[in-house]
């Protein structure tokens, strides 16, 4: 979870008529125009619930009042002023990927929304920023209504299709991958989606469009919630069956439900769901997401402790190699303070242990309408640029690629 739609498009509002704006959390950015740090949603409200965390997952839309996401969690709330000095050694195995989300084109509730109002491109100053400084990986998130206005079976949308494909190609000419990212929780127009064979079409076409082009990554669907944990492995399972059928072997990352936390991976079934997942190409990866908040939600700049990245990892970090997957942190955040700083850094450390199974991992997240959300690594001057960078992201460089 993250800085949701909705708050993404409030801060995008705000920011653009000179207001400081105030971020949130959900799965992904929003742009909403309320002057408050809630946000609306099109569906209802929902928890998100593990043994360990619940959260609600919400879409705005710039033009909309935000709602509040509520969560609460079994996981203890109180903080310390403990830090740790992880750092990467010189022994440790460099990540393949590295690098940030750049979202914004899954903005706001508008079907096909405007472009400039409800939602906007990734810019590519923000690419070459990132690449300037060593990172390899760029995750950009986008709406399956927008490219796909006449259902999963149907035509793409020509328009917003092009736009996906410049930024992707922008990114993959600088020698760069790009992850496209459905970042629809496994729903459509508002719905959970039902139809397996429908999702395994639309991935078929949408992959068809990227033919040749190794350094595209297919990102199978962001965050899935409120829905089995087997129902989504096989969802998963059938996609990705699917793109290899085309003759694609591009890396795919898989997401698991329960918002594919990382810390609640065993208790939402996930573990158990994807035991046994197979790829006739060998070339897919088990994304994962981790805030490093009391309740995992990435809503609050305060983390538990300086150690609570490696703690939340681990128990995912041992089902990886048990079943010999590899692992992908698609989305990580937290506030630009010690404790952070310290979590964030004690997180990739482990993730970068001489045997470890993780490929690789992105901050949440760049894109040009984050405002002052304290995660935004937006350059030149983001929130999170002037510590989370050089302090917490720049020390796992470089990156060797895939």
């Amino acid at each position: 979870m993250k800085l949701s739609p909705g708050l993404a498009a409030l801060a995008a509002s705000l920011a653009v008529s000179g207001v400081a704006a105030v971020a949130e959390y959900d799965s992904q950015c929003l742009p909403g125009t309320a002057s408050t740090t809630t946000k609306t949603t099109t569906t209802p409200t929902t928890t998100k619930s593990s043994t360990t965390t619940t959260k609600s997952s919400t879409t705005t839309t710039k033009s909309s009042t935000t709602t509040t996401k509520s969560s609460t969690t079994t996981t203890k709330s109180t903080t310390t002023t403990t830090t740790t000095s992880a750092t990467p050694s010189a022994t440790t195995k460099k990540f393949k990927l590295f690098g940030v989300n750049e979202s914004c084109a899954e903005f706001g509730t508008a079907i096909p929304g405007v472009l400039g109002t409800d939602y906007t491109w990734p810019a590519p100053s923000s690419i070459d920023y990132f690449v300037g400084k060593g990172f390899n990986a760029f995750r950009v998130p986008f709406m399956m209504e927008r490219i796909s206005p006449n259902g999963l079976t149907g035509s793409f949308d020509a328009t917003y299709l092009a736009a996906l494909k410049s930024i992707v190609t922008y990114i993959t000419g600088k020698g760069a991958y790009a992850a496209i990212d459905p970042h629809n929780y496994l729903r459509f127009n508002g719905s959970i989606i039902t139809d397996s064979a429908a999702f395994t079409t639309w991935w078929k076409n949408l992959s068809a469009q990227f033919a040749g082009n190794s350094h595209v990554i297919f990102d199978l669907q962001n965050e899935p919630w409120g829905i089995d944990a087997s129902v989504v492995a096989s969802f998963m399972q059938s996609a990705v069956n699917g793109i290899r059928s085309t003759g694609a072997t591009n890396l795919i990352l898989v997401e698991g439900t329960s918002w594919t936390g990382a810390w609640s991976w065993t208790s939402s079934g996930n573990a158990a769901a994807f035991t046994g997942f197979t790829d006739p190409a060998n070339n897919f990866a088990i994304e994962m997401h981790q805030y490093l908040d009391s309740d995992g939600s990435g809503s609050n700049a305060t983390c538990v402790s300086g150690t609570i990245g490696a703690e939340r990892i681990a128990d995912a970090t041992t089902w990886l190699k048990n079943n010999n997957f590899k692992g992908f942190l698609g989305e990580i955040g937290g506030g630009s303070n010690d404790v952070c700083i310290a979590a964030i850094k004690s997180a990739l450390s482990a993730m970068q242990a001489a045997d470890s199974p993780w490929i690789g991992a992105l901050w949440w997240a760049a894109g040009p309408w984050w405002g002052d959300y304290f995660q935004s690594i937006e350059p030149p001057s983001g929130p999170a640029v002037a510590r989370i960078l050089p302090e917490a992201l720049v020390p796992y460089l470089p990156v060797t690629g895939l």
